[in-house]
């Protein structure tokens, strides 16, 4: 019997994440029943969870990969092109990052297992989100007359409410203008601008 390579694990497994994520965006975590965990991914019940112990462990797995993804976009561009990726691309990668973040939200509240995870995903974007202003506050391209603490809980929460917004299949309507308003809302008036240019 031929042996599987590394590579290959490797690439079966982004497989299962990848169709795991489209499922648990469209039909929620409770939805996302073992059936459709098969279709979305074209793999059997065996070969899903060969690779991740139950549907929770796969769940918190794609959770703990889009809270990376996110960090490193936060820290390269801003908590604020998050939501811009969530806003303009709202049928592909971010979605997943959506149904992901409400998910964790929604089972955290219920669930003292997911609390805790949850609780992981967030300081991890926090952090990240704090080192970007930190940043951008010794750049002199952040306003000064407001804690940075304060700053970061303020982006975090335009955060889940635009998560929220999408969730609801509202119409985007004019929030990459309200974006552009909350991006403005932390910048210095008289902002330098950076290498990076966004702030936030």
């Amino acid at each position: 019997m031929p042996r599987v390579s590394s590579d290959q694990l490797e690439a079966r497994r982004r497989q299962i994440l990848d169709g795991a994520r489209e499922c648990f965006a469209r039909h929620g975590y409770e939805g996302a029943t073992v059936r459709r965990l098969e279709q979305t991914t074209g793999l059997s019940r065996g070969a899903i969870f060969h690779y991740f112990r139950d549907k929770q462990a796969l769940f918190l797995a794609i959770a703990e990969q889009d809270a990376r993804v996110m960090a490193a976009v936060v820290a390269e561009q801003g908590l604020v092109q998050v939501m811009r990726e969530l806003l303009s691309s709202p049928d592909s990668r971010p979605a997943g990052w959506t149904g992901t973040y409400l998910e964790m939200a929604r089972k955290a509240r219920t669930d003292e297992a997911f609390r805790g995870h949850w609780q992981a995903y967030s300081a991890e974007l926090t952090t990240a989100t704090r080192n970007r202003l930190e940043r951008q506050a010794a750049s002199g391209a952040l306003r000064a007359d407001v804690d940075l603490t304060v700053l970061t809980q303020y982006l975090e929460l335009v955060l889940e409410g635009l998560v929220s917004h999408l969730a609801m299949g509202l119409p985007a309507g004019h929030l990459a203008s309200v974006l552009d308003v909350v991006e403005q809302s932390v910048r210095r008036t008289t902002a330098p601008v950076d290498g990076a240019g966004a702030v936030g």
